[in-house]
């Protein structure tokens, strides 16, 4: 594991940073995928990220559980941090003068910038150093009465010098999982490429939860004033996620460059603002169809639908999920061998044994499309169905969670290009190579 982990890390410090600078062209950074570099099989890549879906739903399930007898929201922690994060896209950036690299994870589903520091009284692992404060001439604590350390749900006065510093402002940020980052809301030089802005973020030095080693921290990208759009003062942003089974960077873009190209065919639909949740970006999800059939789903089953960059798999109410499994085992007509990927899959089929592997052609998979208000989204077969030829197992890439919201995730997302217009709530997306993005610069 640790040749792995080197490995991965070699490959993140030799991705080129960059940026655009000029000006109206906005901000773009590098995106790679969580396990990019660690030369995983498919089925273990597929594996990992389910169990990391699995594994926060859990937690969440147990704070809700456990919460006191006040009701937690699904996608929100107890005191309005952020949502459940399954770590699968990274955003490479530095921070400091000198400029040190971070490795963050894309969330639409929280606000708080953030990454560890040292010292580090409690963090997980991670590839990359850790980001040093006091060798930042740049870095300045935030003091207590500063707007946005008033502005977070909980902070305190760090008092009596030492490693906190004299009325530095001390915050704890949690997410729905149970994850958590406590440190120093601080001020430094973010380094975009060529690009560089004074930014307040995160210096976490108390950090737990279920991440794993390439990442550093958290790049919030939700609607909140901690956000990193929200701090750049821009209106739109996009992403585009390369395929998770290819170590190939694209591109997240803040500002003025955040569109599609011209001349793409694309669909958009509104993005709904949720004051009980207002960090999150909603959708309005009318409906899904598996082939050519509409599901009987009550629409107000799906009112409560967010698009989230950090999640990975999408989840639907179970209800919802069962009507869909149901109608997947009717259509596709293959026997079904349960889970499948370590038991985090829940519906594989059985692949025909008829030919070798390398001649067989693709089994016959129903399309699956949601649909949104103005927008029908059909998703590519490679975004909701898993093949492992060598074991003859195919499975379908959706799940189950517990309570009412649907979560639509990042595996259903690959190589589609995804605008956030928040001036107009209107989100675009078209289908796209990702890794080509990065050479368009």
């Amino acid at each position: 594991m640790k040749q792995q982990l080197v490995a991965a890390l070699l490959v993140l410090l030799a991705l080129p940073a960059f940026a655009a600078s000029a000006p109206g062209a906005g901000i773009a950074a590098l995106l790679t995928h969580a396990d990019a570099g660690l030369g995983l099989a498919r089925p273990e890549l597929v594996r990992r990220m389910a169990h990391r879906s699995r594994a926060r739903r859990r937690r969440l399930l147990s704070s809700q559980e456990t919460g006191a007898g006040r009701p937690v929201r699904a996608g929100l922690g107890a005191g309005g941090g952020g949502s459940i994060v399954t770590n699968e896209y990274l955003v490479h950036l530095s921070v400091g003068t000198p400029p040190r690299p971070v490795a963050l994870t894309l969330d639409t589903g929280s606000d708080l910038v953030w990454t560890q520091c040292a010292p580090c009284l409690d963090c997980f692992d991670q590839g990359m150093p850790l980001l040093d404060p006091a060798r930042s001439s740049t870095y300045a604590a935030l003091p207590c009465d500063a707007p946005l350390c008033r502005a977070l749900p909980f902070t305190s006065c760090g008092g009596g010098g030492g490693s906190w510093g004299e009325r530095s402002c001390v915050y704890v940020y949690h997410y729905g999982d149970k994850s958590l980052t406590v440190g120093q809301l601080a001020a430094d030089r973010f380094t975009f490429g060529n690009a560089e802005r004074r930014l307040t973020f995160g210096c976490g030095h108390f950090n737990k939860g279920i991440f794993q080693a390439n990442e550093t921290g958290i790049a919030g990208f939700g609607r909140g004033r901690w956000s990193l759009p929200s701090q750049l003062g821009v209106t739109s942003f996009s992403y585009c996620f390369t395929s998770m089974f290819e170590s190939k960077s694209s591109r997240v873009t803040l500002g003025a460059a955040a569109e599609l190209k011209s001349g793409t065919v694309f669909q958009s639909t509104p993005l709904i603002k949720d004051p009980s949740q207002p960090s999150l970006y909603f959708l309005s999800l009318k409906g899904i169809s598996v082939g050519s059939k509409r599901l009987p789903v009550p629409e107000r089953r799906l009112r409560s639908t967010i698009i989230d960059s950090g999640a990975s798999i999408t989840t639907l109410p179970e209800d919802v999920y069962e009507a869909v499994k149901a109608e997947f085992v009717a259509q596709v007509g293959l026997p079904v061998i349960g889970a499948e990927a370590g038991a985090a899959l829940d519906l594989c089929f059985a692949l025909p044994a008829t030919a070798p592997f390398w001649r067989r052609r693709a089994v016959a998979v129903p399309s699956l499309t949601l649909h949104l208000d103005g927008a029908d989204w059909e998703l590519p077969r490679g975004n909701y169905v898993f093949e492992d030829h060598g074991a003859r197992v195919m499975c379908l890439v959706l799940d189950a969670a517990a309570g009412e919201q649907t979560v639509i995730g990042n595996y259903q997302q690959q190589n589609t290009h995804v605008v956030y217009d928040l001036d107009r709530d209107l989100l675009s997306f078209a289908p796209a190579q990702c890794d080509k993005l990065v050479a368009s610069l």
